[in-house]
């Protein structure tokens, strides 16, 4: 999506070992100190050390990699289902 939560997060990008490994939770953003709402999962390192110190590395998935492997580009959404909670 291209939409955000109405606020801005200041890029964490300083600090060393922020690599973009497999599984690894990085913040999306349009420009340097442009992060919301929007994050990405890395699949592999193969095609993500343009990333490094560029965008914050916030998390890592350890469980559930399968999961992750799973995900292809190009994927295609057969369903889905929103709930409004108001």
């Amino acid at each position: 999506g291209t939409g955000g939560p109405g606020y801005k997060i200041k890029c964490e990008t300083d600090a060393e070992k922020q690599y973009h490994d497999r599984g690894v939770l990085s913040m999306a953003h349009a420009g340097k100190n442009t992060g919301g709402s929007q994050f990405f999962v890395c699949h592999s390192r193969d095609n993500t050390a343009h990333l490094d110190g560029v965008h914050t590395c916030f998390g890592k998935v350890f469980e559930g990699l399968d999961v992750l492997d799973s995900i292809e580009q190009d994927d295609l959404i057969e369903s889905i289902t929103i709930i409004d909670q108001n």
